[in-house]
């Protein structure tokens, strides 16, 4: 517990699990300014695995989907916090605060709830929102094929949205990776319950597929092509596959994971792919905190543009991910510019349109070949 005279400091942490990931170096940037401060991190329990272990904060508190914002301010009051950052821009996280009797409160300053703030933030005079465009504006761009890039600034990640906030109160503007710590035996303990096991002598190489992602099927490479790209690799790499994905995901999931075992009876036997199965499939298996091992346990991640994407690259993976309805450029993998990390796009005239479902034929997807994708992964391999 800090003492009497410890600055105590809460943050309100954002709800989706990319989104936490991309406010990891804000904490980092309140810590390095703050590093006698006791930091609390208010959480949906969800996503308290995220957090722990990460050495900017002390404890993390959390909420459930029941509780209401007085429920969480009365259980706040107690604690006597001196400042709180308040991360997403709802009027439920500044009332929360509110009703925990935080005395300063830190937010971006929005409509009804710029009462609620001691400290109203402005939003930084570069932000750029996600614009979904209508389909009227998607059939316009196809028709004119109006191909030109659309141009954003260095400073239009997310990141940088989580940044200003901390900045407002005196940390260093300057961004750094976002930044997730699992322990090692986290991941001896995940080998061990899944019973991720391989030949004596022979140490596993594992690779990654992610092939869904809960914003919707726009984001989403075809099936066909995560599970063609995944058997050709294999191929040529003698890697071991992890599935992920939620429980929305377990068709999708058990789908991909029998054809590459079929596959697999084929290159490596069937007595010798019944021994040591080369595909697992985690889907709807693992608790975020096992999700996070089995990440750091990959060499490479294939994935679709998701919060395991985020997540990957925040515990060094590298990260191979298709772009077409959404912007590398405002939620990429890990820090921007960082060329570890591959994207792989093409300049369909309607992207990034950030719908949830495609309104024409999904070029921006179908567009991407398999070929090239198997090659972005063997690089970031090696």
């Amino acid at each position: 517990m800090p003492s009497a005279h410890t600055e105590r400091i809460l943050v309100r942490g954002v709800n989706w699990l990319g989104d936490a990931v991309m406010t990891t170096p804000a904490l980092q940037r309140l810590r390095e300014s703050r590093p006698h401060a006791h930091i609390t991190l208010l959480t949906h329990a969800k996503l308290k695995d995220l957090y722990q272990n990460h050495p900017s904060i002390n404890e993390i508190r959390t909420f459930g989907s029941k509780a209401g914002p007085l429920k969480i301010g009365w259980r706040l009051r107690r604690q006597n916090y001196d400042l709180g950052l308040i991360f997403p821009n709802s009027p439920r996280s500044a009332l929360e605060l509110w009703f925990g009797g935080v005395k300063k409160r830190v937010g971006y300053a929005r409509p009804w709830r710029d009462w609620l703030l001691t400290q109203p933030v402005q939003s930084r005079p570069d932000e750029l929102a996600m614009h979904k465009r209508s389909e009227i504006e998607v059939q316009e761009l196809i028709r004119t094929n109006n191909s030109s890039p659309t141009s954003y600034p260095r400073t239009a990640h997310h990141i940088y949205q989580y940044l200003h906030l901390t900045t407002a109160i005196g940390a260093q503007p300057e961004p750094v990776a976002p930044k997730i710590v699992v322990p090692t035996e986290n991941v001896a303990k995940l080998t061990a319950k899944f019973n991720l096991s391989s030949k004596p002598g022979e140490p596993a190489l594992w690779f990654g597929l992610n092939a869904g992602a809960e914003y919707g099927p726009a984001k989403r490479w075809p099936e066909e092509r995560f599970t063609e790209a995944a058997i050709e690799i294999q191929r040529r790499t003698r890697c071991r596959w992890l599935i992920f994905g939620v429980h929305a995901d377990l068709e999708l999931s058990l789908r991909i994971t029998t054809n590459i075992y079929r596959a697999n009876e084929k290159l490596f036997g069937v007595e010798e792919t019944g021994k040591f199965p080369h595909v697992f499939n985690l889907a709807g298996k693992t608790s975020l905190g096992e999700l996070c091992a089995a990440l750091k346990l990959c060499r490479v991640l294939l994935t679709n543009d998701s919060g395991p994407m985020h997540v990957a690259a925040a515990l060094g993976t590298r990260v191979i991910v298709p772009f077409g309805s959404t912007s590398p450029e405002l939620t990429g993998p890990g820090l921007p510019g960082d060329f570890s990390h591959q994207i792989l796009r093409v300049q369909a005239p309607c992207s990034p349109c950030f719908l949830r479902q495609c309104p024409i034929d999904f070029r921006c997807m179908t567009s991407i070949p398999v070929a090239s994708t198997v090659e972005a992964v063997l690089r970031a391999a090696r």
